[in-house]
């Protein structure tokens, strides 16, 4: 592939002019000591290059052959190179024969190397070479091919003191920024915390003077209407009392706002076990991975799957009406959403049909603030769950319906603000990652240099030249290859 646009003093060529791409000295385990920097594909952080896990040979002995590295090796990941797994090796080491060491010096730097391997254009061309449709690799006769941009030595200092100084500052943009969903993560539970403890409404409280709900009359009404009954076991089974120890488990909220366990708030639908055999569409088929983090609204248009009003009644499934609460059971547990359509779950979750002293919002904001109480009372085997009790269990304060609205509000402001800023996060993530590429096609355009170039011709002209570097390196190549041995024919 040519690469357009090059300054007059450089040269496209192949990467087998500058480093012997695939050759590699191997070891096996009785080769290094204990403390040998073992490296794996799994250990580089894609894009960005970042080692995320370093063990040693006494923490991971191999029984396959390695490919040895020195200090300042150029480290490529040829398996799946779409990825961008290139790495500076900081010190010695060994690595998986998916990683190629790579060593260009004197003559070509290896930090100006190991950006060239990170720009687009090698990108491109290792994504149209490469082979294997589910594990593809650049393979060795084409990385040997593929284009290199060589430039004067001198020069090339430049161009990577450059780049490392921007890429450096990209990268410390980039961490900022992909931090701040862990601060917005963070925020959403403190606010959650504030609704169900009453911080939020404390204003509204100084100027309505909300009256205190008996939370008793409201269960034993509950209860006779038969809304509630069958939540705890048996139809005739009441909930038991709330004990200290549970109220530990809670968020600490005002005494003006009794408690009361959810399942004598609100009547419980559990789903059937049998999982429907077919899914021709109509009621969204809802499982945990649908729940979000950062919001109790589902987006239906990521539930693939539904089931028609036959396939309801043939698996015995049991619709759940909008309005009404679906929370997670098994697993993650405690995740809660509003139901905005009508659905069918499955086993790994369990639903609320409120009644008129609690709105759904709110109950979503409750299970969600005390997911801590939930994980309490799971039974685990090899997951955490729960059953329809523990489900029912949760203790949650119980203000008026009209101070439960203010507090939704509050809420959803809250969160709409959170929501703008993740949103403006990730939008500027984007112009980040889009940043880097940018520069790095500044820079191998010879943009990142120009005034550079016509301050200093000398330095890359005549014996300076790419022309003069890569005879060089010719020249070099041609000194250190092995002469091939001749065989005389024995005569008779």
């Amino acid at each position: 592939m040519a690469i357009l646009g090059l300054p007059k003093e450089w040269l496209q060529i192949q990467l087998g002019n500058v480093v012997p791409y695939g050759k590699a000295h191997k070891c096996i385990l009785a080769d290094v000591s204990d403390n040998t920097w073992v490296l794996e594909l799994e250990d580089v952080e894609k894009e960005s290059s970042r080692i995320v896990s370093r063990k040693t040979a006494k923490e991971r002995p191999f029984k396959s052959a390695k490919n040895r590295f020195e200090k300042g090796n150029i480290l490529y990941g040829k398996l799946r190179p779409y990825l961008n797994k290139v790495v500076v090796a900081d010190s010695a080491g060994v690595c998986t024969t998916e990683i190629i060491p790579l060593d260009a010096e004197p003559f070509v730097l290896n930090r100006y190397l190991f950006h060239w391997l990170k720009t687009q254009d090698f990108l491109t061309y290792v994504n149209e070479v490469s082979y294997g449709v589910n594990m593809p690799r650049l393979g060795t006769k084409d990385g040997l091919a593929a284009p290199f941009i060589l430039v004067p030595l001198v020069e090339q200092k430049i161009i990577a003191d450059k780049l490392d100084t921007l890429l450096a500052q990209v990268e410390n943009t980039k961490a900022r920024l992909e931090h701040i969903p862990k601060i917005l993560k963070r925020f959403r539970q403190s606010v959650l915390a504030a609704a169900v403890s009453g911080r939020l409404t404390e204003e509204w409280r100084a100027t309505n003077c909300p009256v205190k709900i008996d939370t008793k009359k409201v269960a034993d009404k509950l209860f006779e209407e038969g809304f509630t009954c069958g939540n705890f076991g048996r139809k005739s089974d009441r909930a038991s009392q709330i004990t200290n120890g549970e109220l530990d488990l809670i968020i600490n909220h005002i005494e003006a706002w009794p408690v009361i366990r959810v399942g004598e708030l609100c009547a419980c639908i559990v789903p059937n076990r049998d999982k429907p055999k077919s899914f021709s569409g109509g009621y969204h088929w809802l499982l945990t991975q649908h729940f979000k983090e950062s919001d109790v609204h589902i987006d239906y248009n990521g539930v693939e799957l539904g089931l028609s009003s036959q396939e309801v009644i043939d698996s015995k499934a049991k619709i759940i009406p909008e309005e009404h609460v679906v929370m997670t059971c098994v697993g993650r547990l405690g995740l809660s959403a509003i139901i905005t359509e009508p659905c069918v779950i499955n086993q790994q979750l369990h639903a609320f049909e409120v009644s008129y002293y609690i709105l759904p919002e709110y109950l979503a904001y409750c299970i969600r603030a005390n997911k801590t109480f939930y994980e309490a009372r799971s039974t685990s085997t090899t997951i955490s769950y729960l059953n329809k009790a523990a489900c029912n269990s949760l203790p949650i304060p119980l203000p008026t319906v009209t101070e439960q609205t203010e507090i939704v509000r509050h809420v959803e402001q809250l969160f709409a603000y959170a929501d703008t800023i993740e949103k403006q996060a990730n939008n500027a993530l984007a112009r980040v990652n889009n940043l880097a590429q940018s520069i790095l096609a500044k820079a191998f355009r010879g943009e990142l240099t120009e005034q550079w170039r016509k301050d200093n011709p000398e330095l890359i002209s005549g014996d300076n030249s790419a022309e003069a570097l890569l005879e060089r390196i010719k020249a070099e190549r041609a000194a250190i290859k092995p002469v091939k041995k001749t065989h005389k024919k024995v005569s008779s």
